[in-house]
């Protein structure tokens, strides 16, 4: 698996980190049971702490994506066919997703090309027969 980060980005490193995970497991590059990269050998790659590294996959567990043990290190553990997902996730994803838009909206997006870049985002996914 190939992540990519740009360290000059203001979007902190770990946060990066954390996102290119989610989008690889989403589109299908990742699946159940594969193993992330160790967090030294990431840092080192990445030429960061690796207490960033450590971030990312923290945040990522608990948010019940990836599963981390000491022996077998970070491996994805959420399954999209598990169902949909609860309640909390739904209302902080709603949250996100609005304030992604309002700034679409207030840089001046006209909302037909909103529509359209969401539904080509999300079609990159469903494509991928990640989503329903």
């Amino acid at each position: 698996m190939i992540l990519t980060v740009d360290i000059t980005s203001d979007v902190p490193i770990y946060q990066q980190l954390r996102d290119r995970v989610v989008e690889a497991i989403a589109d299908g590059r990742l699946a159940v049971g594969d193993s992330l990269p160790a967090t030294r050998a990431l840092a080192a790659d990445f030429g960061i702490n690796f207490h960033t590294v450590n971030k990312a996959y923290d945040v990522l567990r608990q948010q019940g994506l990836v599963r981390v043990q000491r022996k077998t290190g970070a491996t994805v553990s959420k399954d999209q066919s598990t169902g949909p997902p609860d309640a909390a996730f739904t209302e902080d994803w709603t949250a996100r997703a609005r304030t992604l838009l309002a700034e679409a909206v207030a840089n001046g997006m006209p909302a037909a090309e909103v529509q359209e870049r969401c539904r080509a985002l999300l079609d990159g996914f469903v494509d991928k027969g990640r989503t329903s």
